[in-house]
């Protein structure tokens, strides 16, 4: 599942949703239905996060790919992605983008 907290300028949660749902082993992430959703909510920042479920946390180079599609498809409105973390097994192996200077 890939899950976007929307946040207001002092960076508090506006909302927090599921956007996009997956199989196995792929999720389909639609850009221009996130700048839609942080349109609709006024949000200024996001953080991103979805999850492995191979229980490998480390980032494809698709998902690195996406983040960078929704960081230049978001900044068109002037709103920033904060984080993107990618969550695996339990929640025992958490990646955050921000941290590993992906961002």
């Amino acid at each position: 599942m890939f899950v976007v907290l929307f946040l207001d300028a002092q960076n508090r949660v506006i909302a927090s949703e599921e956007m996009f749902r997956g199989t196995l082993t792929q999720t389909s992430v639609y850009p221009r239905e996130v700048v839609k959703r942080t349109l609709e909510l006024n949000a200024a920042a996001v953080i991103l996060a979805h999850n492995h479920p191979s229980g490998v946390a480390e980032p494809s180079r698709a998902d690195e790919c996406l983040t960078q599609t929704l960081k230049a498809s978001l900044a068109l409105i002037d709103a920033r992605v904060l984080d993107h973390f990618i969550v695996a097994g339990n929640g025992n192996a958490i990646v955050s983008f921000a941290e590993r200077g992906l961002l």
